[in-house]
């Protein structure tokens, strides 16, 4: 895909979309991930990849949920069964790019970087990458279809215990 690609600006994008993608990051980032998994559609696909798995087209990744109820499971699994050092993250999502376009249906392209805190005030960049995502209009709303997370980078701290 090249620049002649793109049908329009971030510009042109609805509010509502540009919403969900800032809940998105808002359940997250404000430890409310019970809201997470409805801002999919059922099925649904969620991914967290790299970069050179997803240039190469390889099938491993680092998560894959490919339902609400896997989404619902991932999140009860980081509330009672996962242990890890309690922590924050932040999300900064820019850049939104459409890709494909209709009244229902969105391709979007945006780029990320989350940062972690831990209780001590430790901070790092935690990952930094790009977001595809699909969204479409499902009950009058729109949802991600599609949450694919492309990591820039193959070497995961094995603390992801939160969705990104």
């Amino acid at each position: 895909m090249d620049a002649t690609d793109i049908i329009t600006d971030s510009a042109h994008v609805p509010a509502a979309v540009t919403a969900l993608m800032s809940e998105y990051a808002h359940c997250i980032d404000n430890d409310q991930i019970e809201d997470w998994p409805t801002l999919f559609t059922d099925p649904c696909v969620y991914k967290i990849t790299t970069r050179d798995n997803h240039t190469r087209d390889l099938p491993a990744c680092i998560m894959l949920c490919d339902s609400r109820g896997m989404l619902m499971d991932r999140v009860v699994s980081v509330r009672t069964a996962n242990v890890f050092e309690p922590h924050r993250y932040r999300h900064m999502v820019s850049c939104i790019r459409v890709i494909e376009a209709a009244s229902d249906t969105w391709r979007l392209q945006s780029n990320y970087l989350v940062t972690r805190t831990m209780m001590d005030g430790t901070m790092v960049v935690f990952s930094t990458g790009e977001y595809q995502d699909k969204i479409v209009l499902s009950d009058g709303v729109y949802r991600f279809n599609e949450r694919i997370v492309i990591c820039d980078h193959g070497m995961i701290n094995n603390l992801i215990a939160l969705p990104l």
